[in-house]
């Protein structure tokens, strides 16, 4: 019986998982790590709350998230400069790197995947993917607004450091 077609992107979600953790394999870099650590490369410092906000994670694992990587020495906290309160998280010199190296290795499987495709197929293929994931995230959301209140205040988002 020939897969369905969820079960391929499963085995395709499934086979990216691998890959990642092979790649932070002894870095001490988990996926939610990571995660943040592209979020700060598109957005730049950023505080606490808006890292939680874009992240969709909650404040306290956010704080998590921050001081392992502060730890780790891919982040460091500056004053915000015109709140007081307020701190930013930034990459440090060592994580832009990091970063640039990620991008790039990013970029480079990109192509790779893609000359998998023949040329010909590759703007069918990249619009049937749009299409799947803007209908799955379209279910998800819709699912999780029409979910019963209680179900959503036991919930926990990943994320955990």
């Amino acid at each position: 019986m020939e897969p369905l077609f969820v079960d391929r992107l499963l085995q395709i979600a499934d086979l990216f998982q691998r890959d990642m953790a092979r790649a932070f394999d002894g870095t001490g870099l988990t996926t939610a790590r990571v995660h943040l650590l592209w979020v700060l490369q598109h957005a730049g410092p950023s505080t606490q709350q808006a890292l939680a906000q874009l992240c969709e994670v909650s404040p306290r694992n956010i704080t998590g998230l921050v001081d392992a990587l502060e730890k780790s020495g891919h982040v460091r906290r500056t004053p915000h400069p015109s709140d007081r309160r307020a701190v930013l998280v930034e990459l440090t010199e060592a994580a832009t790197h990091t970063m640039a190296r990620m991008q790039e290795e990013h970029e480079q499987l990109n192509a790779t995947l893609l000359a998998a495709i023949a040329p010909r197929d590759r703007a069918a293929v990249e619009r049937g993917l749009s299409a799947v994931a803007a209908h799955l995230e379209h279910l998800v959301t819709t699912a999780a607004t029409s979910a019963p209140e209680d179900a959503r205040a036991t919930t926990t988002p990943e994320g955990t450091p």
